[in-house]
């Protein structure tokens, strides 16, 4: 399998005081702009999913609505109430196994800093091993069975900047 995993765009800030649950925070204009043009440049890539797996918070809801328009590919959009803040990656693990184990390519669409914790439980089983996600960073994990422990190899992680060629 291929694993894509992706974070959010660029969202609202949260405000203090806290005007409504962090659930609800929408990307911002200039994150959903930014998130259209990564989405191009991955369509270039001749990049493709089978199934889209994303946060229902908002701000990951918005990012993944925006990749499956730019792809063309609404209906394989789904969410998972694992993979919101605070979400069990285990269990995300075995939902991937479960319902998803058939696909070749997965996108997940979440949150910091559960996706670096989940990437690098996946590539060395250590709790503690982080890489660093920035708003809009994808990276691609080729796995060949997954469980949650060390499974997986690194194919490539990318910032905006370098998907976007430096803008």
């Amino acid at each position: 399998m291929d694993l894509y995993i992706l974070r959010h765009a660029i969202a609202a800030e949260r405000e203090v005081p806290a005007s409504g649950p962090d659930s609800a925070r929408p990307l911002t204009r200039k994150g959903a702009k930014k998130m259209r043009r990564i989405a191009s440049a991955l369509k270039k890539l001749d990049i493709s999913f089978d199934v889209i797996l994303s946060s229902p918070f908002r701000r990951a809801k918005e990012t993944a609505e925006i990749v499956a328009e730019v792809f063309k590919c609404d209906d394989i959009l789904k969410f998972s109430a694992h993979l919101k803040v605070g979400g069990d990656q285990s269990a995300l693990v075995k939902e991937i196994n479960t319902h998803y184990s058939k696909y070749k390519s997965v996108l997940i669409v979440g949150h910091e800093p559960y996706l670096s914790s989940l990437i690098g439980v996946l590539l060395s089983g250590d709790k503690g091993a982080r890489v660093t996600m920035k708003k809009g960073g994808i990276c691609k994990l080729s796995i060949p069975a997954l469980k949650y422990g060390r499974c997986a190899t690194l194919e490539w992680l990318m910032a905006p900047a370098q998907i976007l060629g430096g803008e």
